[in-house]
Formats: C-alpha cells, sequence, structure tokens
C-alpha cells in the first residue's frame, strides 16, 4: 500500500516543532554528523527552519580572550549591551532578595562569582532610594558560547572601565556558562518595575522581546548585525514578519540548520526582496492582519542597485512595508565589490586604486534623498554608534502608516579595514566627518521639506565641519579616511591626502549642504 503524503499543514505544523527539529536535524550537526546522519524529509526540501535554532551555537572557540565585568565600575548605561554584534551581553536588574534567592541556590563554588557581579547604580540604586521605591542591583553577564572576542564593548564602555579583555581560561569559561545558564533559570528577565518605558536603551532589558539571542555567522565585529538587531528590536513588541534580500544577512541569519530570529521571514533573490514584500504584505492585509509589521532587509548592492526598481515600487505604493537598508558601501558578501553607495576614492574590488584609475571616481548615490522625492515616505539615515537617536527612528518608522526607509550606516571590518573592535568608532567618526549624516524625513510633520526634513543628532549643525573640542581639528572626511583601510592608498609618505581624495572630500561638504539647504538651515 503506497504510503500517504505529508500535507502541507503537516509539514507546516511540523516546521515549528523544535524539540523534534533539535534531535533529528539540530544534534547532528552539532556533533559534526550533519551530513551522514540526518535522513531526508519535507522539511530539508523546503529549507524550513524553526525559531533561533541559533542558539544552539558555540562560538566559544573563536577568541582567545573574552570581555570580564567589573560591577563596581558600571554605570548601567547598557550601551555595550546595544552595540553587541552577537547578543552575548545579558543584562538584569534584581532586588535584593531576588539577589539574594539567586546567590543562595547557586553551586557553592558559584557563589562568590554571583556576588561580585551584582552592582549598586546611580540609577538603578541611589534614584530609586530617592524616590522611596525598592532599588535594584544591576549586573551584566557575558555569554561565553555567543561572544566572539571582537572586543568592541570595550571601546564602547570607554573611560567607565566596567569590561575588560582577559584571557581564557578552562575555569573561567566553565564558570562564566554556569553563571549565565543560572541566571537565566532563576531570572529570565528583568521585572518591569526597573524598566522605564521613555529611555530606550531600557528596551535591552526586556530579554523576552529580544528577536535575536545570538548564534549569527556574522564576522567579529559585524556592524551589519548591530543595526538589524536594533531594527527588530525597536519592533518586538507587536507581530512582525522579514523578508530578506541575498547578502550578508541572510547568510548570517540562516547558514542552515541555524536560525538566529524568533519571527516568521524568508530569504528571496539578491534583487527582488521588495517585490516579494509587497506581496506578502497583500496577503496579509486579505487575511485581516494589517496589524503585523513587515520589514524588508538588504544590503545596499540589494536597495541602491540591483534591487532599486523594485524598491522604488515599493516607495510609490503607499504600502506599509519598513525597509532597512544595511549601507556598508560596498558588496559586502560577495566580497567588496563597488556599488552605487560606495564613496568617492574608495578602493574596492571593480574600483582598483591604481596608476590609470585612482579608486572610484562616481560620487555616491544618496538613496535617502531619492527616497524623499516618492510622496509620502519616511526616510531615515541612523547610525548604530547613536543608538538612542536610531531606536527612536527606528520605533517612528514602525508606527508611520505608510513605506519606510531606514538607511544604516554599517561597518564592515573586512571591506572597510578597520579592526574588529572598531565598528562602533567608525560609525560615530562617520557621522561626526559628515560622511554619513543623520536625518529624518517625517511626511506628518508639514507640507514643505523644510518642515519635514530633520538634522538633529548631527554635531555643529552651523558648521561645515565639526571640530575636535580639546585639540581644535576639524573632524572632516580626510581625517575619517585616515582611520581605514580602504583610503590608504590616497595618502602619500607625509600623509598628503590624493586629489581624489580631496574630490571625496568636496563631495561629502556637497551633500551636507544639500542637506541644509532642504531642512532650511543654510
Amino acid at each position: 500500500m503506497a504510503k500517504s503524503k505529508t500535507s502541507t499543514e503537516e509539514i507546516d505544523k511540523r516546521s515549528t516543532d523544535l524539540e523534534k527539529f533539535k534531535e533529528a536535524v539540530l544534534s547532528p550537526y552539532l556533533c559534526g554528523q550533519g551530513d551522514t546522519c540526518v535522513k531526508a524529509d519535507e522539511l530539508a526540501a523546503r529549507s524550513l527552519i524553526p525559531p533561533k535554532t541559533g542558539k544552539s551555537r558555540d562560538f566559544s572557540f573563536v577568541s582567545s580572550e573574552i570581555p570580564q565585568y567589573l560591577s563596581e565600575n558600571c554605570v548601567a548605561c547598557m550601551e555595550c549591551v546595544a552595540l553587541c554584534p552577537d547578543a552575548a551581553l545579558r543584562p538584569r536588574v534584581v532586588t535584593q532578595e531576588e539577589r539574594d534567592r539567586i546567590v543562595n541556590s547557586a553551586q557553592e563554588n558559584l557563589k562568590d562569582h554571583l556576588v561580585s557581579h551584582f552592582g549598586k547604580t546611580k540609577k538603578f540604586w541611589e534614584m530609586y532610594e530617592k524616590k522611596g521605591k525598592e532599588p535594584g542591583y544591576f549586573s551584566i553577564w557575558v555569554d561565553p558560547s555567543k561572544c566572539k572576542g571582537c572586543a568592541e564593548c570595550i571601546d564602547v564602555c570607554g573611560e567607565h572601565n566596567a569590561l575588560k579583555m582577559v584571557d581564557k581560561s578552562k575555569e573561567q569559561m566553565a564558570t562564566d556558562r554556569e553563571a549565565i545558564q543560572h541566571i537565566i533559570d532563576q531570572i529570565p528577565t528583568t521585572d518591569d518595575k526597573f524598566i522605564n518605558e521613555k529611555l530606550v536603551t531600557d528596551m535591552f532589558l526586556r530579554e523576552d522581546f529580544w528577536v535575536y539571542e545570538g548564534g549569527s555567522g556574522a564576522c567579529r565585529g559585524c556592524g551589519e548585525i548591530t543595526a538589524l538587531n536594533m531594527a527588530m528590536l525597536a519592533t518586538a513588541v507587536r507581530n512582525m514578519a522579514m523578508i530578506a534580500a541575498t547578502g550578508c544577512n541572510s547568510v548570517y541569519s540562516a547558514t542552515y540548520p541555524y536560525n538566529i530570529f524568533d519571527v516568521p521571514w524568508t530569504n528571496s533573490l539578491f534583487e527582488n526582496s521588495p517585490a516579494v514584500a509587497m506581496g506578502v504584505r497583500m496577503r496579509l492585509d486579505q487575511q485581516g492582519k494589517h496589524d503585523t509589521k513587515l520589514w524588508v532587509i538588504g544590503g545596499d548592492g540589494a536597495m541602491f542597485d540591483i534591487g532599486f526598481q523594485a524598491l522604488s515600487r515599493i516607495l510609490a505604493s503607499g504600502q506599509n512595508i519598513n525597509v532597512l537598508v544595511l549601507d556598508t558601501q560596498t558588496y559586502s558578501n560577495t566580497g567588496g565589490q563597488a556599488s552605487t553607495a560606495t564613496f568617492v576614492a574608495q578602493n574596492a574590488k571593480m574600483s582598483r586604486h591604481g596608476k590609470v584609475v585612482p579608486g572610484k571616481q562616481e560620487r555616491r548615490k544618496e538613496l535617502g534623498l531619492l527616497a524623499m522625492m516618492h510622496p509620502d515616505v519616511y526616510v531615515a539615515q541612523v547610525s548604530p554608534a547613536y543608538h538612542t537617536h536610531f531606536l527612536k527612528v527606528a520605533m517612528e518608522a514602525v508606527d508611520y502608516p505608510g513605506p519606510s526607509v531606514l538607511i544604516a550606516y554599517s561597518p564592515c571590518p573586512v571591506e572597510h579595514g578597520i579592526a574588529d573592535n572598531e565598528s562602533y568608532t567608525q560609525a560615530r567618526a562617520a557621522v561626526l566627518s559628515r560622511s554619513f549624516p543623520l536625518f529624518v524625513h517625517d511626511p506628518r510633520n508639514g507640507k514643505t521639506l523644510k518642515e519635514r526634513l530633520s538634522l538633529l543628532g548631527n554635531p555643529s549643525l552651523k558648521e561645515d565641519w565639526h571640530t575636535d573640542p580639546k585639540t581644535g581639528e576639524p573632524l572632516d572626511f580626510i581625517w575619517f579616511a585616515r582611520r581605514e583601510g580602504r583610503f590608504t592608498k590616497h595618502f602619500g609618505k607625509g600623509g598628503e591626502p590624493s586629489p581624489t581624495l580631496l574630490h571625496a572630500q568636496e563631495d561629502r561638504l556637497s551633500n551636507w549642504h544639500t542637506l541644509k539647504e532642504l531642512a532650511g538651515k543654510l
């Protein structure tokens, strides 16, 4: 008797059965037997992966160092948590009673380690005491299985010195693993009474809202995954879905069998994710799911270049779709080829610096300006280094009743020629130097561009260039370029910039003047 075919409904049900997937697929992969012990079935044929299987990945072998938390120096700003590309820093705020319960329920060898992690900060202890409320101990826990050791958190923490890199040891790694598992078991997330909804960074305390909890295959210090995580967190309290264009984001998010997200998403071709999103939006609306938020994710190659026509169609359609452009100024996934988002003078594949052609000569396409010219589209340029601005803008974009586009500066250490720990530093430098100005274009604010366009968040708004307050040095595009390997060939032996780099500086200043003129600030 012929075996009956499995119904589509049954396959869909099985696709969310995480325990069965772990047993049949995930466990063999984790043991290195994925190519020999996993049977062919409908799930594999359809490339269906249950949510958050990426949490099973262990990256503890990637680096010889790991951050160590020093609670006595911490001010609970949580910038390190916001900027961590690996979601490896887990914050908690607990009462005295909860802290004692956590410590007393632990193994004896773990108690001193736990106690050392809980600190009294002004934000959660002193301010709560002044208000007559029960104060809380703040702590950050490093997940050794997720941290890739990029050390970006050390730069973000800066002079607070609440984090430092230390050499890994078997004893210390075992203690860290045991500690974070104990914390997750005892306090899955921080109580709402310690969360101020007006402070966007407090969103990171709601770990039950985290769409991404680590396990991505992104490179160490990747700026893309940080930007993506922020946008997803800003939407996490809603029903949501994602359409991802092929690129780095689709690769590090779902290398089979590891899915890093806990929301429905699909990966389409490089060029047509906006078109797929329009179809998904229509179907959701047919089903009455008008409140489901839909994100389209893609890099500058997908959105500035090969998928630009499809993106323009979304913007003209008026459909309620959010677009996140992860702007690395290059085709990062395919080896660093130049795109129309590439800066003038940037040394990239297909625009190499040489004797005949000194790097890229074409001016950068400003996708934000083009998007603004479509009717009633919310448009913003954001940088993860300015995370408060980023999160507020992302929440505004989600609430906007129509198309929205967020263009996020996304440092790529490999292609930009920067160290693994410098994504935050360079994402900040890009804004300071006018290389990538922040702006928000909100059609709800008026009928004219002057009313709709805001440049708040940029330093020294009235000036051409921001200057270092300590040294008086102008932080111009030349200053920015000196910090990145992609512009190295444009500096002479004495550090003098090439004519092409000077042209690039003129281009960035011209773009800044254009934005100021449109915003009525020139």
